[in-house]
């Protein structure tokens, strides 16, 4: 199967580079309004309805039409001159916003290219209502109230808008604003950060084709990989929001963006691997055609390039069994995508090989010149199998020195609210020093009767009096029935932030406590609100992270235990990257918890980062110990075995490993997602360079062909290869690709 598709795309290239440019040119417009549609920004929605915050959401959907899609913005109003609020202050006020309550908000829109019409129109007429005054009238707090998730470039652009406008009618009025809530912070994150994310990604997109160019000496090597992997990406990008789209499967906002880093990474990895074996094979046999070549290597490589990817597929699809919707649904999503961008490595990449041939490598001609005699990577082969122990030891060492990070990891649940560094936080800010920190992001009990009978405010006199003397609960408001009095809602305004621990412990400690104590008889309640809804959260994590690590792990050592046909490298490569995993993980949490003071490393981290270390690892682990198995049927030692295998595979793996991190490391730019950038950095480097490079080939060099016990590969008569690895002096002046 591999190899038929590797053969008909090198024996009809065009045909296939054709098809993928045009899907991929479809697809890349139509790609993000699918997204839109299928992206939720919720985290209760995430949760299964067994858990009482998602019980509760239903409720509010239900009983109240509390829209799910709805995100609210709380409006700061005080006077400019710092005087308390008059009573024909606070009537002002309620006017103008009864103005801009019926004013229908216009989205804008960047240019008027034919691809706007594939843009949903998110304008609308927001719903804004009198929230509270605080105590001393220094200020009157608004409800805002939009339709469209907090991620969607139009949703923040209807926020912007209605911004200015409030803005601008307050302000004439004698009044400035201040805005605070999950929408408001989002957009104040976005824009100062807009210049950095742009020259960031151009940084590290730069870094990357220099680093191409560097290695192959080639402009086309160095451009074309990028070009390849963005139409696959599209293509990749629009059969997950396709998928998504048939199944009812909802996405969390941050999905779409991961799945390009990953298709960014993975594509060009994979694209890399079949460049320097090409390349390889073309030196080593400069009478043959490039055409020919390309499907030799494409089958090869091709099997290789399929077993890496479906470890990548198998550890996401381990997902499915996660009860935490966010983990659930990205699961498939990845598997998904990495699978189109397998068929495009198996189909694209090697039609592009054979269309081009040599001239990939233009205009370098030394690229194409024989047999190099060594480089650094001979060297480095010729170090660790001099000195296997001490490689081993040192490795292991430094591994082991970071996974010691560890001690005291703590989870953040912190919903991406980036401190007093926004507009949005100062304003949140202003209002907990004057009311409940809580005002804006209540924690709401709703109460259902069970009995036939109605509500009213006396029946439940007892459980909000209850309420009022939780610890931690700063008011407690009026209690609100609906249409048909058979629910109730009882909002708590405690005094920590909503999304600190503090509220999360009260929240699923003392207030459903008490919920539970005083509920009346013929009633039911359910705790919802941000606090409630991280504290569940925080469980569903908790026993997911204890079914999907041994899932995961167990299934990637099946794969690899079918791919190697071995009982002990399945052994050796698991726990390599389960070092490497722990390391990564350690570095984070010391860097973020216990140096600069986060309260924990975010919940998402640990299992995102398992996934990814340990099937992107893999990936390495396989290329090289594939290669070593490859290079130990020749005649000779098992170290010279090894040390040929790791000078031919360290440029590969090396530059992919640098390159998949690199694109990693562009989420830095992304808001609220630095531990996700640093983590996936560090872990790809520690898995390429230090797991893959030497730790494997180190423990190769001391077990010998026993590394494949029960089956081991035996030395066949009439290897090519020398089993002598040379060492040449070293160019200083000149950057060795090999």
């Amino acid at each position: 199967m591999i190899r038929a598709l590797t053969g008909y795309s090198t024996r009809r290239p065009w045909k296939v580079i054709a098809l993928w440019a045009v899907l991929g040119v479809a697809l890349s417009a139509l790609t993000p309004t699918l997204f839109d549609r299928v992206t939720q920004n919720r985290a209760g929605d995430f949760l299964p309805r067994s858990y009482d915050s998602a019980a509760a959401l239903h409720i509010a959907k239900e009983r109240f039409g509390v829209n799910p899609d709805a995100t609210t913005v709380t409006v700061l109003v005080a006077r400019s001159d710092g005087k308390a609020l008059s009573a024909a202050d606070q009537k002002r006020v309620e006017a103008e916003a009864a103005k801009l309550g019926k004013r229908r908000v216009i989205m804008p829109r960047e240019d008027d290219g034919p691809q706007q019409f594939l843009i949903p129109d998110r304008s609308q007429t927001p719903r804004i209502a009198p929230a509270m005054t605080a105590p001393d009238r220094s200020f009157e707090l608004l409800s805002f109230e939009l339709i469209g998730n907090r991620a969607d470039k139009g949703v923040q652009g209807v926020y912007r808008t209605f911004r200015e406008a409030a803005r601008t009618r307050f302000s004439e009025a004698g009044m400035r604003t201040g805005f605070t809530g999950a929408l408001a912070d989002t957009v104040d994150t976005v824009d100062s950060r807009k210049t950095a994310t742009t020259v960031g990604s151009g940084l590290i997109m730069g870094l990357i084709i220099l680093l191409n160019v560097l290695v192959f000496r080639s402009v086309l090597a160095a451009l074309l990989p990028l070009l390849a992997v963005a139409v696959i990406g599209f293509v990749a990008a629009g059969a997950v929001a396709g998928a998504a789209m048939l199944t009812g499967l909802k996405l969390d906002a941050s999905t779409p963006g991961l799945i390009n880093v990953v298709l960014f990474g993975i594509g060009i990895d994979y694209l890399l691997f079949l460049l320097f074996r090409f390349r390889e094979q073309l030196r080593a046999r400069p009478e043959q055609s490039a055409r020919e070549v390309a499907a030799q290597v494409s089958g090869r490589v091709g099997t290789a390039i399929t077993s890496a990817a479906l470890t990548i597929v198998a550890a996401f699809a381990t997902l499915g069994v996660a009860t935490f919707g966010q983990f659930r649904s990205m699961g498939p999503a990845i598997a998904v995508a990495v699978l189109v961008m397998l068929l495009g490595s198996l189909t694209l990449l090697p039609a592009l090989l054979a269309a081009a041939g040599r001239k990939m490598f233009w205009p370098s001609r030394a690229a194409l010149r024989g047999e190099p005699r060594g480089g650094r990577a001979a060297r480095l082969g010729a170090l660790v199998t001099r000195r296997p122990l001490m490689m081993l030891t040192a490795s292991v060492a430094l591994l082991a020195a970071l996974a010691a990070g560890l001690i005291g990891i703590s989870m953040d649940y912190g919903q991406g609210g980036s401190g007093a560094r926004t507009p949005a936080a100062a304003t949140a800010a202003e209002i907990s020093r004057t009311l409940p920190a809580g005002v804006s992001d209540p924690t709401s009990v709703f109460v259902t009767a069970t009995d036939g009978g109605t509500l009213t405010a006396d029946r439940l006199d007892g459980l909000s009096r209850a309420l009022t003397q939780v610890k931690g609960v700063g008011q407690v408001a009026r209690t609100v029935l609906n249409k048909d009095h058979r629910a109730a809602r009882i909002d708590l305004y405690p005094t920590a932030d909503p999304q600190s621990q503090q509220a999360r412990d009260l929240a699923s400690g003392p207030i459903r406590a008490a919920v539970a104590q005083h509920t009346p008889a013929g009633t039911t309640a359910h705790v919802g609100g941000t606090p409630a809804i991280i504290a569940d959260m925080s469980a569903a994590v908790d026993r997911d992270l204890t079914i999907v690590f041994p899932v995961a792990a167990a299934l990637i050592a099946l794969i690899l235990l079918l791919l190697l046909r071995s009982l002990l490298a399945p052994v050796i490569l698991m726990l390599s990257v389960g070092l490497a995993f722990a390391a990564t993980l350690g570095a984070a949490t010391l860097l973020f918890q216990h140096v600069l003071g986060k309260p924990g490393v975010s919940f998402a981290l640990p299992l995102v980062l398992f996934l990814f270390v340990v099937a992107l690892g893999t990936d390495y682990n396989i290329l090289i110990t594939d290669r070593i198995r490859e290079e130990m049927r020749r005649p000779g030692t098992a170290r010279a075995a090894v040390a040929r295998a790791v000078q031919h595979t360290t440029p590969a793996i090396a530059t992919a490993g640098v390159v998949l991190a690199a694109s990693f490391a562009s989420l830095i730019t992304s808001p609220g997602n630095e531990q996700m950038a640093f983590a996936m950095t560090l872990g790809i480097t520690l898995s390429a360079l230090v797991v893959s490079l030497v730790l494997v080939p180190a423990l190769a060099a001391l077990l010998g062909r026993a590394m494949w016990w029960p089956i081991r590969p035996r030395p066949t008569a009439g290897g090519h290869r020398q089993d002598r690895v040379t060492e040449p002096a070293p160019e200083p002046d000149r950057v060795t690709a090999y």
